[in-house]
């Protein structure tokens, strides 16, 4: 089974809604170690998705990730902005002219989409960066794409894999950004961005379900 351009859409609005939903919990993991405004950023950044969509919602799939990803460039403040902005443009630039993706497609726009960060941040694994989540992720959607599996099959597979790279970051000492100036008091707390992209995952596969 492929991703068609009416589940990307649909995909977009439950983002929207949980970001919405998750925005005081964003907000409360952002306050103890960055700027308190994750959840705020999110949630105006999809808002503001959403207002775009009417505009490009019959066009291919690859300038609808085009236009998310330059919607949240320029309308979510932080370093979130620029990091999806980049996530979502990167695989867009890949998919011009397509009605919907394959497995393959799908892990390539990941693929792009998180090159994208490291490009834009310069993270390494174990920074407690969205970066820890998206690494792990990223081997189990390429596995899976190339073993055939269906696009619902590949995020069921991601999912757990996610789960467990989400909790892994709770222990680390932030490197990066905001939260690498606290130090070791940056220890025992759940990342931001690697939340909120976990929540891309989780509303990915209610979507395809």
């Amino acid at each position: 089974m492929s991703m068609n351009k009416a589940q990307l859409i649909a995909w977009l609005g439950r983002l929207n809604e949980v970001y919405a939903d998750k925005k005081e919990y964003l907000t409360e993991l952002d306050a103890a170690i960055g700027d308190a405004d994750h959840g705020i950023n999110m949630n105006r950044g999809f808002g503001k998705v959403i207002e775009k969509l009417p505009t490009v919602e019959t066009k291919d799939i690859g300038t609808i990730l085009k236009t998310v990803g330059m919607t949240l460039m320029s309308s979510v403040g932080g370093a979130s902005g620029p990091l999806y902005g980049t996530f979502w443009m990167k695989g867009g630039m890949l998919m011009g002219g397509k009605e919907e993706l394959s497995p393959e497609d799908f892990a390539k726009v990941i693929e792009a989409g998180v090159e994208g960060i490291l490009q834009r941040g310069r993270p390494d694994l174990g920074d407690k960066t969205m970066y820890d989540l998206w690494a792990p992720v990223l081997e189990v959607i390429k596995e899976k794409a190339g073993n055939g599996d269906d696009v619902l099959a590949i995020v069921e597979a991601a999912l757990p894999v996610g789960e467990k790279a989400l909790a892994d970051t709770i222990p680390l000492q932030a490197r990066k950004g905001r939260a690498s100036y606290l130090g070791e008091r940056s220890i025992g707390h759940q990342d931001p961005g690697a939340t909120s992209s976990y929540y891309m995952l989780e509303t990915l596969k209610e979507v395809l379900s």
